[in-house]
């Protein structure tokens, strides 16, 4: 037994997939492209990229995205559902699904066909956590890795009795649907929340009692756009956190994890946002980074630190800011040649609809109530993806172990 498995119980044996089918791969139509071949209707064709975009709680492949001619079919191999699959090829290598369809797969997929034993469950959760070892150590090369099909029939798995695989196979089941509940319930609760925006910084819907319509002004009239930038190498700044559009999450306003101008190294200029402050991604790739600064800080040259004006809301701001009749505005008025950007004169002159303070407040509320309930959900993801993780460390190594006679 090799010393990856030298601590499995007992009762274990291990496999190696050549030993449970036959491993062949996948055929791809040339020339690629070709119209007689690809964009038909006959039958789904599965691509590298469309396998492993599939996220990692599914486990079954249910569509491609794409289809081949009934030509396109005779020049590739077809699979029948159930069989099992593997991403031989490029930095996603070793991601492995079981097909739910009848499909044509490219030469970037294995596939074990005609398998005699073995939960292809439990095999295919194993797999998926040997990638980084099947890309770094199986596969390594000068260029592309790439599994040929006698190293894929050389992948060796741990083997319990096939009761016992497909109660883990059961197990960890219930935590992938988990895991896809809760994304799906984050997926809901993210366009819930889009539209509350769109309702309610428009005034299409209005909170409460209040009557009235809103006055339209330019953003300037609601911020102060800073100027100048202080050295970030100077006592009173070098220790400051140092903010960059990558550490905002786009389209949240959350930060993520932050460092000092020290700690990274910052040597030219930045501008300096104090607490309440809306720090904004003037760069065009990042047009929905924005950020209300809790503490003082620093942000680097690519953001503008906006400074609301008595009586102005710094969450309606950033609200506003995230909106989608913001967002393309800031696209359309960033799109010229050299460095795409929104500058200070455009970004002055957007206009918006603005209610008194007491309504901002109270839509700024709504949305923060919103995005709380939204972290709580990310919160609980967070956690069921580790708990599974755990548990395939116990259950696929035999450490924990099941009762059989459990599983229905």
């Amino acid at each position: 037994m090799t010393s990856e498995f030298a601590g499995l119980p007992a009762d274990w044996a291990v496999r190696t997939l050549g030993s449970l089918g036959r491993v062949v791969r996948g055929g791809s139509p040339r020339p690629a492209g070709d119209p007689r071949y690809f964009k038909g209707s006959f039958v789904p064709w599965l691509t590298v990229a469309s396998l492993t975009t599939i996220p990692p709680s599914q486990v079954w492949v249910t569509e491609t995205g794409g289809f081949l001619t009934e030509e396109g079919a005779r020049r590739s191999r077809t699979l029948e559902p159930n069989t099992l699959v593997i991403s031989n090829s490029g930095a996603t290598l070793g991601v492995a699904k079981i097909l739910k369809i009848r499909c044509c797969a490219n030469d970037g997929i294995g596939a074990l066909i005609d398998q005699h034993s073995g939960n292809k469950e439990f095999i295919c959760q194993y797999l998926n956590t040997q990638t980084g070892y099947l890309r770094d150590v199986v596969a390594p090369g000068n260029g592309q890795p790439n599994l040929n099909t006698s190293l894929i029939e050389d992948i060796a798995v741990p083997f319990p009795s096939e009761p016992e695989q497909a109660a883990i196979a059961a197990v960890l089941r219930d935590a992938d649907d988990l895991i896809s509940s809760l994304t799906a319930a984050i997926v809901k609760r993210r366009a819930i929340k889009l539209g509350m925006m769109q309702e309610l910084l428009t005034g299409r819907t209005r909170i409460g009692s209040v009557a009235g319509a809103w006055p339209t002004v330019r953003l300037l009239d609601l911020v102060t756009i800073a100027s100048g930038q202080v050295d970030p190498r100077r006592p009173e700044f070098r220790d400051l956190p140092l903010i960059a559009p990558d550490h905002i999450e786009s389209g949240t306003g959350r930060l993520l994890a932050v460092k000092t101008a020290a700690e990274q190294g910052a040597i030219s200029g930045k501008y300096l946002a104090e607490p309440g402050d809306v720090i904004y991604s003037k760069i065009r790739p990042y047009l929905r980074k924005a950020h209300v600064a809790r503490f003082r800080t620093l942000c680097s040259a690519d953001m503008y630190p906006l400074r609301p004006k008595s009586g102005v809301d710094p969450e309606f701001v950033l609200n506003a800011l995230l909106g989608a009749r913001f967002t393309d505005f800031a696209a359309s008025a960033s799109m010229r040649s050299g460095i795409p950007k929104i500058n200070r004169v455009e970004l002055a002159a957007f206009e918006l609809t603005v209610p008194p303070c007491e309504e901002q407040q109270k839509i700024a509320e709504v949305l923060l109530d919103a995005d709380a309930e939204i972290a709580a959900l990310e919160r609980r993801l967070e956690s069921a993806r580790a708990i599974k993780t755990g548990m395939m460390q116990e259950l696929l190594t035999g450490r924990t172990r099941l009762p059989v006679e459990a599983v229905s």
